[in-house]
Formats: structure tokens, sequence, C-alpha cells
């Protein structure tokens, strides 16, 4: 018998090898070089604590933020197209705990003290916080297509008054630096009806220092206001805003409804915008699992410069300590002059200030976990050179695969063309002047409504069976197959609501007689497709 040839890769598969391969070799690098360097000056202590396997392994993160009865989970449900087990959605602060929404055969919740044991899950951190957090912490497991690429934090309500610092049995501020530390994306909500920023909300928000380029708003409820008043709800609250988030750059703002239910009348002449808006977040979305071995070099590339600078700090102060007594005296004297060490060291090692903890927090630190700077090694010049060696060569050669990435995607969507279930063939001559008008799209929209969707998109099977029914029997699959072709604008092997919408079209205008052109004319491309096309 002859050797049975390895069965092809698609270049789906061998994207997602190479980029397993690049994170694989990140996740190494962390263990042999900066690992030991933040063990050895309790790095983990001052800022976030070490990485595991499964940080680096977990998808992508989505946390979810805002005041209660924002519509976070509900947001979390339109994407899913489903409930998941847990779920809690009400006017009122129904969500009162920390709920990770995260991929599973089976529909299931696992206790946040059962789930921070688990080493294959992203949350063993969190032991750090206690029992009194993980008792308003869970994991919600469901079947969704989504959630293989990507998952949520959904996030209890922020509180007014002192209900947020005295209600809750645990660090509400620091939970959420937690998260925002490990999240690609965060997602800041805000109800139309309801743009305070409590002074609870302002120092969440706060804590998210560092991430900006993360952070997502969402308008939520746009459709429950008039063309007016959402001029003005979109001014005030781009002026709360500023007053909190403290960048030159000015935050991406998504002005949609995000629910399963059709836009209420106010909003309905505003339709238009609030579906290119909810396609534009989705787009971001949908491209985070795309860029997700990039951020975690990112993020490493960050973290070990905070490593360094924290090893040169508190080396530095032990070098201030006396040999043998006057220890006490000696390091309040030291902690008091802090802002002048943290010169010093900066000038030294010509580091820049962006990398340094803040002062009174590194202070606060030290003086409530009663930690004696006497006690902490002295610097050891080898690990920060291996350290340096990773930021300079290691990193940078990783990076050089990126490219090779960004060619095997382009590859991947090519392949994802032949995905059309009809086949491929040439079409005749082109024709112009298609137009999907409301009334004919609206129509349309009923029948992708009752299609078996996910993220908004019909597979190629799903929608097979609508556009033979829509044919009926008066062509065959050839005609069909270059509808297919046309009207899968994005070549990704499935149809959203603009592209079934060309398809419906261009099956009524083969069937009274005009067939298929062979390039799709740019009255029939949505918007937003052009906008794709030329970038």
């Amino acid at each position: 018998m002859g050797v049975k040839p390895p069965p092809k890769t698609t270049a789906q598969e061998r994207l997602k090898q190479l980029s397993d391969q690049v994170v694989g070799g990140l996740k190494q690098l962390y263990k042999d070089h900066i690992k030991p360097v933040e063990a050895l000056y309790k790095f983990g202590e001052f800022h976030s604590p070490m990485l595991e396997d499964s940080d680096f392994d977990a998808p992508p993160m989505v946390l979810m933020l805002g005041q209660y009865s924002v519509g976070k989970t509900s947001f979390i449900r339109y994407l899913l197209e489903r409930d998941f087990p847990g779920q809690r959605i009400g006017p009122e602060p129904t969500t009162d705990r920390f709920v990770a929404v995260m991929n599973g055969k089976a529909e299931k919740v696992t206790p946040g003290n059962a789930a921070a044991m688990d080493s294959a899950r992203p949350f063993r951190a969190l032991n750090r916080f206690g029992s009194g957090f993980l008792s308003k912490f869970e994991v919600s497991q469901c079947p969704s297509p989504i959630l293989k690429d990507i998952y949520f934090v959904d996030t209890p309500g922020v509180l007014s008054g002192e209900k947020q610092r005295i209600g809750r049995s645990y660090d509400f501020a620091a939970l959420i630096e937690w998260f925002a530390t490990r999240a690609d994306r965060i997602l800041l909500l805000f109800d139309a009806h309801k743009l305070d920023i409590s002074d609870e909300f302002r120092r969440s928000i706060e804590m998210l220092k560092g991430h900006d380029d993360k952070i997502r708003v969402v308008l939520n409820k746009s459709d429950r206001v008039s063309n007016q008043q959402l001029m003005r709800v979109y001014g005030a609250m781009m002026w709360s805003l500023g007053k909190v988030v403290r960048s030159p750059e000015v935050l991406r703002v998504y002005i949609s409804s995000f629910w399963d239910k059709p836009y209420a009348d106010v909003g309905a002449s505003n339709k238009d915008l609030f579906d290119k808006e909810r396609n534009d977040l989705l787009a971001d979305l949908r491209s985070l699992p795309r860029n997700s071995a990039v951020r975690k070099i990112n993020e490493l590339i960050k973290r070990s410069r905070l490593c360094k600078v924290h090893a040169l700090l508190v080396s530095h102060l032990k070098s201030k300590m006396p040999s043998l007594w006057g220890h006490g005296k000696a390091q309040k004297k030291i902690l008091d002059n802090i802002v002048e060490e943290f010169r010093v060291v900066q000038r030294k090692h010509a580091l820049s200030p962006g990398d340094f903890p803040n002062v009174n927090r590194f202070k606060q630190i030290i003086t409530q976990g009663a930690y004696e700077l006497n006690k902490f090694p002295v610097l050891k010049p080898k690990l920060i050179e291996a350290m340096d060696h990773v930021l300079s060569v290691d990193v940078p050669a990783l990076l050089k695969q990126m490219p090779i990435l960004d060619s095997m995607e382009t590859q991947a969507k090519v392949s994802a063309s032949k995905l059309n279930p009809f086949g491929t063939n040439s079409g005749p001559a082109p024709q112009s002047g298609f137009a999907v008008g409301d009334a004919k799209k609206a129509e349309y929209m009923n029948i992708f409504y009752t299609l078996e969707s996910s993220g908004g998109k019909a597979s190629g099977a799903a929608c097979q069976t609508a556009m033979v029914n829509r044919a009926g029997g008066l062509f065959d699959n050839s005609i069909l197959g270059q509808i297919w072709e046309l009207s899968d604008i994005d070549k990704d092997g499935c149809l959203d609501q603009d592209e079934f919408s060309v398809a419906m079209y261009l099956i009524d205008q083969a069937k009274n007689g005009e067939m298929p052109p062979a390039a799709l004319p740019d009255n029939l491309i949505p918007p937003n497709k052009r906008v794709k096309q030329t970038w």
C-alpha cells in the first residue's frame, strides 16, 4: 500500500498556524527573559500579576463598561443572536456580577472560584482579589461561532454615590484596570437618555489610562431621540468625555441602537446612519482575531518596558539604604523625596517618563504593603541586558513575520471566494442602471431575517436555498453562480444584509430578462463596501 498523502491545508488554516507560531515564540521569550525579572523584583505585586500560558492562548477579549441599563448585556446578546446562560436584562441594575461569555460545546455557568482555578482559562490571576470578588464572577459558556474568535466580559453597571465603594465587597476600579490590561477592545456604552458621568464612573474611566487605543465609545439607544436631540446629546457626551479622558486624540464614537428590535419611529430618519455605524463597529470587532498576534506583541513590549523601569527603580532605592541599621528612618526619607529619586533614575538610564509608574500609587503600595527597600535585590545587569535583547532583536524578528501573515490573509480571502455554493462561471457583457430602493430592500430583509446567520452574516449554504427559491427555476445554477460572485463583495463566503439585497435584486433583474453584469456597477455597491474596496 502506498503512503497516504497528508491532507491539504487551506489558506485560513495556514494563517492560523503561523499566527500560533508567532504567539508561541512570544510566550517563550516571556518565560525565558522577562518573567524571571518580574519574579525577582516583585513586579506583579506593584503592577499586574505574571502572565501564564492561558493569557497568551486566549482569544481576544472585549470588555463592556458603562452605567446600569445602558445595554451592555443586550449588546452581547445582539451579537450572539441568542440568549446566553445567566444573562440578566432589565431597566434596573440587573447585572450584579462580572460575566465572561465564552464559547463552549454546551450551555453552562462556571462559578468564579472554580473558573479561577482552571489553568486552561485566563482568569487564574483573579485569585488575588479574593472570594469577595470571585463570588461575583462567573463564566457563561454557550456554542456560538462568534465566541470561537473573541469573548466578552460583561461588567456590573457602575453605581453612583457611596454604593459603589461601600456596597461592593471588592475593589471595582482595580478590577477594571486588571481586565483593561488584558482586553483587546474596551467598549464604553452610554444611553442617549442618561449621559451623566458619576464620580465612580469617572474613576473607572481613569483606570483605563494607557489603554486609549483600545477604547471605543458607543452611544446606544440613539433611535429613541429625534435628529435635533441626537445632535445635542452627541455634543453633550463629547463634552463630558473630554473632561475625563485626557487624550489629544478624539475617541471613536458609534451612534446606533444595538439590540434585536427594529429602530424606533423617532429614529427612522437616521436609519442609514445607524446601519453604517453599526456595520463599522462590527467590522472593528471582526478585525480583532486577525490582529491578535500583533496586539500581544505590543502588550508584551509595553509590559517589558514597565518591568525594566521597575527593576531599575527598586534596585536604585535599595542602593540608597544604609547597610546596617536605621532602615526605617532612611526609607521614610527616601519615600518623602520619591519624586527626585524618580528623576535620578530617569536621567541615569535615559528612560522615558511615560514608562514610570504613578508616583503616589508606587509610594502607597510600598507603605501599605510594608515593603522594606533594603530587602529588594541589587541590580543584575545581565538580566536587564537580556530584556533589552528581547526588545531590540527578538521582538523585531517576530514582527518581520507580520507581512507574511498579511500576505496569507489575502490568500485566505481569495480562497474564500471559492466558497460560492453554485460554482464559478463567466457572465455576459456588463449592464448598468441597477439600484436597490428602500422598498425593495425592506422586502429582501424579510427574507434575510429568516435565514440562520452569525454576526450579521448568512453562510453560502443558508443563502443558497433562498436564492434558488427566488429564481423559481427560471435559470440554472450558472446564473446564480455569477450573481453570487457579484454579491459576495468582500469575498468571505457569506452575505451580510447589503450583499444579500444585491443578490436578490440581481435575481429579480435576471427574471425580467436582464442578465448579471461582468462587474458590479458602482450604484449597486453599498457605500460602506466602496470605502473598503478603495482602501
